[in-house]
């Protein structure tokens, strides 16, 4: 590995990180401001936020406008990934904690692994088999042992849907980021979930009328930061490694968001969440490594 690709791989790993940590604290301050904030305007008023921040970066600089050809999948991303994928998780947050959501929505990776070999040629590489098991399974434990004891069915169901929107939406845009920055790729799917999300709009206007204005400011966090920093620091990696693998990384967050759940919403686990999280660990330090030689791939 040169010092260009070495560089380029700390670069990719330090924005993955990014984006894990603001994720995770994502899934904390939807379920704290679902109180007052109904799924759709929430969506809304994050994509809206998100866009303009964005937007603002985006046009300071030299563009590179999508060809015709790229609208296809920024349209599947921005409506699937950016406008349902975080619908179906405010739902999803307004019937389970913060934790026991963002343990149901991390089977995503295992999806992203599964749609990226199959449609993107990535093939199944061993470690990411074997480091998505172990992290899966890691899940499970901390599953096992979430803040309520129990999930309410069609939270669950609203879990799985973002799960596999969110998959949906990486292995779309993946394709985009070899021919349009991440910036500019990020702003367009913002925009385009938050056109998608504009019937939502006498709800966000009603709803942030009587609002408190600290719960407002949460909302603003979402836009600015697990929105738009996150999101962009996502595609920056994604740019730079595989969709399978740079999804694993996110079953970092799970255990993240059940500590920042602990320490901001009371939220306690029990100790096996505790192992859970190790093996998340684990398991991501085996997907992502890369052994000196080829030691092949699962080909499906």
């Amino acid at each position: 590995m040169t010092t260009t690709d070495r560089r380029q791989s700390v670069l990719a790993a330090a924005a993955a990180a990014v984006t894990v940590v603001l994720w995770a604290s994502a899934f904390v301050a939807i379920r704290h401001i679902g109180q007052e904030f109904s799924a759709g305007a929430l969506t809304l008023g994050r994509l809206l936020v998100g866009s303009l921040l964005l937007g603002a970066l985006v046009f300071s600089r030299p563009r590179r406008w999508p060809a015709k050809a790229d609208w296809k999948l920024l349209l599947v991303c921005g409506l699937v990934w950016f406008g349902g994928y975080n619908v179906a998780l405010n739902l999803a947050e307004q019937r389970l904690d913060a934790g026991t959501t963002a343990m149901l929505v991390n089977i995503g990776p295992l999806v992203i692994a599964l749609l990226a070999g199959l449609l993107l040629g990535e093939g199944f590489p061993k470690q990411l088999v074997i480091g998505s098991i172990a992290a899966f399974g890691g899940v499970v434990l901390i599953g096992a042992s979430s803040s309520e004891g129990k999930a309410e069915t069609w939270g669950v169901v609203l879990c799985l849907v973002a799960a596999v929107a969110y998959a949906v939406g990486v292995v779309a845009q993946k394709p985009l980021l070899s021919r349009l920055p991440a910036l500019e790729v990020t702003w367009l799917a913002c925009t385009i979930g938050a056109i998608a999300c504009l019937p939502f709009g006498p709800a966000l206007v009603r709803e942030t009328a009587d609002a408190r204005p600290s719960t407002i400011w949460w909302v603003v966090f979402l836009g600015a930061f697990p929105t738009s920093v996150a999101f962009t620091t996502w595609a920056y990696a994604l740019a730079r490694t595989s969709a399978g693998r740079l999804g694993a990384t996110t079953y970092l967050v799970p255990p993240l968001a059940i500590f920042l759940g602990w320490l901001l919403l009371d939220e306690s686990p029990a100790g096996l969440a505790f192992a859970g999280g190790a093996l998340c660990l684990v398991g991501v330090a085996i997907s992502r490594y890369k052994p000196r030689r080829d030691s092949g791939t699962w080909s499906g």
